[in-house]
C-alpha cells in the first residue's frame, strides 16, 4: 500500500510557518501585525521595513538609538528615523504607505556624520 502525499497541506504549513517566523520578526522590530494581515501583507512589511532601515543607516542613523525598548521613551538622533507606528485599526497597505513617505522624507534628508 502506498502512502498518498498532499502537497498542498505541506504547502499550506510551511506558508504558516514562513508567516509566523516574519511575522515574530516584524513584532521584534516593532511592528504590529494582525490576525487580518495576510501572508503577502507580512511579506510587504517586512520588505518596507528593510528598506525603511537601510535608509536610516545610510543616513547615518543607528537603529539601536533610535527605537526605544518596548513602552519607553524614544530619543532618536533625528526623530525622521523614528519608525513609524501602526494604529490599531489601519491596514496593512495604509501602513506601508506611510512607511514608504518616511523612507522617502529620509531620503531626502542630510545625512548625519
Amino acid at each position: 500500500m502506498t502512502q498518498s502525499f498532499d502537497a498542498s497541506n505541506t504547502d499550506n504549513r510551511d506558508l504558516t510557518r514562513v508567516t509566523q517566523e516574519i511575522t515574530g520578526r516584524l513584532r521584534a522590530r516593532g511592528v504590529d501585525v494582525f490576525d487580518s494581515d495576510s501572508p503577502d501583507d507580512v511579506v510587504r512589511m517586512l520588505e518596507a521595513l528593510e528598506t525603511f532601515e537601510r535608509s536610516v543607516e545610510m543616513h547615518g542613523g543607528d537603529l539601536m538609538m533610535d527605537e526605544p525598548p518596548t513602552r519607553q521613551a524614544a530619543q532618536p538622533d533625528d526623530p525622521q528615523f523614528l519608525l513609524p507606528k501602526r494604529s490599531a485599526d489601519e491596514s496593512a497597505t495604509a501602513f506601508m504607505q506611510r512607511l514608504a513617505a518616511a523612507t522617502s522624507a529620509i531620503r531626502k534628508h542630510k545625512p548625519h556624520t
